[in-house]
């Protein structure tokens, strides 16, 4: 086997991490940028997982990594956010009452092999834990549309009160994992608290930054 497999959405994301496994004894780790947004990032990780696999040297366990929104009040801009499980945030029908998630609209989704949330592995998220004891655990949403109203992160906040942050590539990284065996885990810095949109709010620099610090700490336990 060829070890772990930590995927970001963007090349920059991905060099932050390499920056921070340089020179650290993890010599099986592979990182790669599979694009942004659950599409393409489900697409792409099971498409190197196959390729692994064909090679006769498949991964051992998936990362999801990389930066996203912190909710105020539960995980700080610049923290470290390690997700209990990944949920498909918007992943459902809109109804006259509101937001009808994908599980309750009566599909048959253990025949289909879907669902809005995948569990992280409990081995691998208590050695990440290890690695980074000062980081928050909670769930973390994957959205397709970024936050970006107080109307919007009040309704999201209500209805997933033990979520800590929102990226828009770690459910889908889960299920190509999931579904080809692995371990899964995803890892989140905060460079902005979700609310109303305003760059001016944003820590990128403090979030690659701690992205990088991350990356460091996984390096030196996997």
């Amino acid at each position: 086997m060829t070890g772990l497999l930590v995927v970001t959405a963007v090349p920059v994301e991905a060099e932050a991490v390499r920056a921070g496994l340089a020179g650290s004894p993890a010599k099986a780790v592979t990182v790669a940028p599979v694009g942004v947004g659950s599409g393409a990032a489900g697409a792409a990780t099971a498409r190197l997982l196959a390729l692994a696999e064909a090679a006769g040297r498949p991964y051992r366990a998936v990362l999801s990594a990389g930066i996203g929104g912190g909710f105020p009040d539960r995980v700080e801009v610049g923290g470290t956010v390690l997700a209990s499980r990944s949920v498909a945030a918007d992943l459902g029908a809109e109804s006259p009452d509101g937001f009808i998630p994908l599980d309750e609209l009566g599909m048959p989704l253990d025949q289909l092999g879907g669902g809005i949330l995948v569990d992280v592995d409990p081995v691998l998220l208590g050695a990440l834990r290890q690695a980074l004891p000062g980081a928050t655990v909670g769930t973390v949403l994957t959205v397709s549309t970024v936050t970006g109203t107080a109307a919007s992160t009040r309704v999201l906040a209500e209805r997933h009160r033990d979520a800590v942050a929102e990226a828009m590539e770690g459910y889908a990284v889960g299920v190509a994992a999931t579904q080809a065996g692995l371990p899964f885990a995803e890892l989140r810095t905060i460079s902005n608290p979700i609310g109303p949109r305003d760059r001016g709010n944003w820590r990128m620099r403090e979030a690659f930054a701690a992205l990088t610090a991350a990356a460091t700490a996984l390096g030196s336990v996997w």
